[in-house]
């Protein structure tokens, strides 16, 4: 059962270029990614059943890929273009958040590296690296490690920051737990790391820990060294 065979007013996609995607619940939208329903469904009865099943959304755009196949009305395919949706919505951030200040556009680089960051099993440190107009000269993972712990060091930091003339840097990593609540831990290698790149004449602006659907922002708690 395809989207045509719904009333004119029912249909997702035409809704959306009447008043915009943001009118459309979460079924609507995921009924136009899969476009037709199955036997007995439309594809918005199916969409709302997959959100139920799945339990919401985000579970399942994160589903692995056997997770997601052995649903009725999903597949390889599906699963191929929900994954290229996905990556394109990173690189979107990603080169939106390339051409913009990262400190006068917070909301951006809180999304993009929450984005990255969330739903990761392991622990993961990231850094964007700033011109001196604030600009992501790059952005790169530097040091991965376990559910709970990753280690840290602040001269391969210095090192890259060095290699990309970068004058600023943002931190950032996850929290599996999903409590974004920074440690002692977390605290004291910020330090570390703001207290080496002084040396070299480099500011670390922020250090967001990613929880899941929290961000802690070391600069608004006022936890970052003086320059």
């Amino acid at each position: 059962m395809s989207l045509k065979t719904l009333p004119q007013d029912c249909r997702p996609r035409e809704r959306l270029l009447a008043r915009g995607a943001e009118s459309l619940s979460d079924a609507e939208l995921l009924a136009i990614f899969l476009r037709t329903g199955v036997t007995g469904m439309s594809a918005v009865a199916l969409a709302d059943h997959l959100l139920q099943d799945f339990g919401s959304l985000r579970a399942l755009m994160g589903a692995d890929q056997g997770a997601f196949c052995q649903r009725k009305g999903l597949g390889s395919a599906k699963y191929a273009q929900l994954q290229a949706v996905l990556e394109l919505s990173r690189r979107y951030l990603k080169e939106t958040l390339s051409k913009t200040d990262a400190l006068t556009s917070p909301d951006h680089t809180r999304r993009y590296l929450s984005t990255l960051l969330r739903d990761r099993p392991r622990e993961a440190f990231y850094v964007l690296f700033l011109d001196n107009q604030h600009r992501v000269i790059a952005d790169e993972q530097l040091f991965e490690g376990t559910h709970n712990a990753a280690s840290v060091y602040p001269r391969e930091i210095v090192r890259r920051a060095l290699e990309l003339h970068a004058a600023a840097l943002i931190l950032a990593h996850n929290h599996p737990s999903g409590v974004a609540e920074p440690s002692q831990a977390d605290r004291h290698i910020t330090d570390r790391i703001a207290n080496a790149l002084s040396f070299v004449d480099v500011r670390v602006l922020d250090h967001l820990v990613i929880g899941d659907g929290d961000v802690v922002s070391f600069a608004e708690r006022g936890w970052l060294l003086s320059p």
